[in-house]
């Protein structure tokens, strides 16, 4: 079943995934990856910093409690620093 756009022309129809547009399927694996591979990231940083490194388990969760303060407030810097000193055209 084709559509109008509109001006009466017909346009092809459009792909869709149980009533969702098929970018949305994309979007959703990607966002998945993400957060999976963060906080996979996240146990295998503590995991390590305990048995290779012989942290205590509250040492290894403060490293890893700095480095995600770090991963949200280094784009706040960067972002202070592109501002002041590169300029809008530069940033």
């Amino acid at each position: 079943m084709s559509t109008t756009d509109g001006g009466g022309a017909l346009s092809a129809p459009r792909k869709e995934f149980l009533g969702h547009p098929r970018g949305l399927v994309i979007l959703f694996l990607t966002e998945m990856w993400e957060r999976f591979s963060f906080y996979g990231m996240r146990a295998m940083l503590t995991i390590y910093l305990v048995q290779h490194f012989l942290f205590g388990p509250a040492e290894a969760a403060g490293i890893y409690a700095a480095y995600g303060a770090l991963v949200y407030l280094m784009p706040v810097v960067g972002g202070m620093i592109a501002d002041k000193y590169l300029g809008q055209r530069k940033a």
